[in-house]
């Protein structure tokens, strides 16, 4: 059976906790910021999509594919860049996560995201 605590043992949990909330907040500021960048690529994959398949049935497929994108997603700035071939359509979308999560922010730099989708060209 365990007995009473030694005085000297007295706080100890304590400054156990003092010493490590600093790392567990950091890293959960971590993932935080790393779910962010994900939920900015997953946007930029829809908006690549959305602009892919406007520009397939529109007969000015730039401006179809860039509309489409910029209407999918709150992001800003994209960039939406249209390449069209006799058969297919690549559109590619590029944006910026800003990495603005207290702390990590400072210590890390935004990050580019980017999609590119193919698709078939259809008739207007």
């Amino acid at each position: 059976m365990p007995g009473p605590q030694a005085p000297r043992d007295r706080g100890q949990a304590a400054v156990e906790f003092a010493l490590a909330l600093p790392l567990v907040v950091l890293v959960v500021l971590g993932v935080v910021q790393l779910v962010v960048v994900v939920r900015d690529q997953l946007a930029v994959e829809v908006a690549a999509r959305d602009g892919a398949r406007a520009a397939s049935v529109a007969a000015a497929p730039a401006a179809a594919a860039s509309a489409a994108a910029n209407r999918a997603i709150s992001i800003r700035p994209l960039t939406v860049t249209t390449s069209t071939g006799s058969s297919s359509v690549i559109v590619t979308v590029r944006a910026v996560s800003a990495t603005d999560v207290p702390l990590i922010g400072a210590v890390m730099p935004d990050v580019a995201v980017s999609a590119t989708v193919t698709m078939v060209r259809e008739p207007p």
